[in-house]
C-alpha cells in the first residue's frame, strides 16, 4: 500500500525539519537517558523495598502510554509544534522535581517527576512521524532515519551529563544531574520552535477512515507487533541493566558507559538505516534487528563481566534501530495523509503500553530470579515476531498486504 503526503510535497523542508527534528530528537533522548542511566540506583535508595527500584523508570514508560494518544489529539487540532512545546515542558518540570525528589528523599515525588519526563519521550517519539509529513513516498524513510541518528548525540550528552555532575551536590547523588536534564529540554523547546510543519487542514479532523478499520489490517498489525516487540524488549534489557551491574559489583561509572554505548549503538545505524529500508525493505530489516536482539540476550547469558554486559548492550542497541525504525516505516504505510496523527499516536500508545508492563516486571525479575532470567524472557517475543513476519512473506506471494 502506497500512501501519498498530505498537501503538496516538499523534499527541502522535509529535509530542514528532518535536520531540526534530529537535532531536538538528541536533547530529548539525552533527557531520557538521564533517567535510564539513574533511575533504577536512585530507585535503590528511595525505595521503601528494593523491589520497588526500577518503578521510576517504568513509571517514565506509563507516563509515555499515557501521553501518545493525547498528544495526537492535540497535534491533529492544534498542529505539531504545539504538541511540541507542551511535551519539552514536561521535561522541565519532570527534571526539576527529580533533583527536588533527590534533595527531600523523596520516593514518591521521584516517580512523579520521572513520569513527567515519560510524557515528554511520548512527544519526542512523534518527531520521526512529523519528519515525513511533507516528504515524498521515497524520501520518507530516510526522514524517519534521520530523525533516529539524532540519538547519536543523546549517547553522548546524557550520560556524559550525569558523569560530570552526578556527585557536584554531594551527598545529594544525580540532583545536579536532574537540573542539567531540566536545562537540556528547555534548550529543546527553542529548537523545536523553527520546526515548518503546515497546520492541519479542518476537513482532515473530520475525514479518514475509523481508527478501528486501520488498525486491524495485517499490515497495521504486523507493523505494530514488530514495534512492540523491538521496543518493550529493549526496554525491559535496559531497565535491568545497569541495577544488575551494580549487584555483580561493577562501579557506577562502568554502567554509565554502558548506558552510553548502548543508546550510541541504537541510533547510529540511523545514518544508514533509511537507505537499507528503501533497498531492501522494511520487513528484512526487522528481521536483521529480531535476530540481533536475540543475540545480544545469547551474551548476556554467557557472562556477567563488564565485556559482557557492554557487548550485550550494544548488540541490544543495534537491534532494537533496525527492528523499530523498520516497523516505524512501515506503519507510514498504513495510514491516508489525514489519518496520520490517529494512527501514529495509537501505534505508539501499542508500543509503549506494552513496555510499562515489561517495565514493571523488570526490576521483580532481577530481584527474584537474576540477571539471566531477564535474558531468558526475551526469547519467546522474538519468536512470535518472526514467526508473523515469516507467514506474511508467504502471504505476500498469493497476494500483497
Amino acid at each position: 500500500m502506497t500512501v501519498t503526503t498530505a498537501g503538496p510535497v516538499d523534499d527541502a523542508r522535509a529535509r530542514a525539519n528532518a535536520l531540526r527534528l534530529a537535532v531536538a530528537s538528541a536533547l530529548a533522548g539525552a533527557n531520557a537517558s538521564v533517567v535510564f542511566a539513574t533511575g533504577a540506583i536512585v530507585g535503590s535508595i528511595l525505595a521503601p523495598d528494593k523491589a520497588y527500584a526500577t518503578v521510576p523508570i517504568s513509571l517514565f514508560v506509563v507516563g509515555m502510554a499515557l501521553s501518545t494518544l493525547p498528544a495526537g489529539w492535540i497535534a491533529r487540532r492544534n498542529g505539531r509544534r504545539a504538541t511540541f512545546q507542551l511535551g519539552s515542558g514536561l521535561g522541565v518540570l519532570g527534571g526539576l522535581i527529580n533533583a527536588l525528589a533527590v534533595w527531600r528523599g523523596d520516593f514518591w515525588l521521584y516517580c512523579l517527576g520521572t513520569a513527567l519526563c515519560g510524557g515528554y519521550a511520548a512527544v519526542a517519539q512523534s518527531y520521526r512521524f512529523a519528519a515525513a509529513d511533507t516528504a515524498s513516498d521515497a524520501f520518507k524513510p530516510r526522514a524517519v532515519s534521520w530523525v533516529m541518528a539524532g540519538g547519536v548525540a543523546a549517547g553522548f550528552v546524557g550520560p556524559q551529563l550525569v558523569q560530570n555532575t552526578m556527585n557536584l551536590w554531594a551527598p545529594y547523588l544525580f540532583a545536579a544531574s536532574y537540573v542539567g536534564q531540566a536545562a537540556v529540554a528547555l534548550l529543546a523547546m527553542a529548537v523545536l520552535s523553527t520546526v515548518d510543519i503546515p497546520p492541519p487542514a479542518a476537513a482532515d479532523l473530520r475525514a479518514g477512515r475509523p481508527l478501528r478499520v486501520i488498525a486491524t489490517t495485517p499490515r497495521f498489525l504486523i507493523a505494530a507487533l514488530c514495534g512492540v516487540v523491538s521496543y518493550a524488549l529493549m526496554n525491559l534489557v535496559m531497565t535491568a541493566a545497569p541495577l544488575a551491574m551494580k549487584m555483580c559489583g561493577h562501579d557506577v561509572s562502568d554502567s554509565n558507559l554502558a548506558i552510553q554505548w548502548h543508546i550510541v549503538a541504537m541510533y547510529l545505524p540511523s545514518f544508514v538505516t533509511g537507505r537499507l529500508i528503501s533497498r531492501w525493505g522494511a520487513e528484512r530489516i526487522i528481521v536483521a534487528g529480531l535476530a540481533l536482539i536475540a543475540l545480544s540476550s545469547i551474551v548476556g547469558l554467557a557472562g556477567i563481566t563488564v565485556a559482557h554486559f557492554w557487548t550485550g548492550l550494544i548488540l541490544l542497541g543495534v537491534g532494537w534501530n533496525f527492528g523499530f525504525i523498520g516497523a516505524s516505516a512501515m506503519v507510514l504505510t498504513t495510514h491516508r495523509p489525514e489519518e496520520r496523527n490517529k494512527v501514529q499516536s495509537f501505534n505508539d500508545f501499542l508500543v509503549f503500553g506494552t513496555m510499562a508492563v515489561g517495565s514493571f516486571s523488570s526490576g521483580q525479575v532481577l530481584v527474584a530470579w537474576g540477571w539471566d532470567w531477564v535474558n531468558w524472557i526475551t526469547f519467546p517475543p522474538l519468536a512470535l515476531a518472526f514467526a508473523v513476519l515469516a507467514a506474511a512473506a508467504l502471504r505476500r506471494r498469493a497476494a500483497p498486504i
